[in-house]
């Protein structure tokens, strides 16, 4: 499960965010990429934009369900 106290610094401020347990999978990317996008240099994702529609929403949801490691959280602020 994620942690909030180890997301990643690049996340914008929101309830969605990704921690350190990140692989880099590339699965939140594909299923919402209007609200994930990668750190190259880190070699992980992160929650560049948060949800601003019901479909952007579902899509982040649906993001952090398929998480293989759980890196994605929601804080539900």
């Amino acid at each position: 499960m994620a942690d909030v106290a180890n997301k990643y610094g690049e996340n914008v401020e929101g309830k969605f965010y990704v921690d350190d347990q990140c692989i880099d999978c590339d699965l939140c990317r594909e299923t919402a990429p209007a609200n994930f996008k990668r750190n190259d240099d880190g070699g992980h994702s992160f929650v560049y934009k948060e949800p601003e529609s019901p479909e952007e929403e579902a899509l982040c949801k649906e993001a952090m369900e398929g998480c293989p490691v759980e890196a994605i959280g929601n804080d539900g602020g």
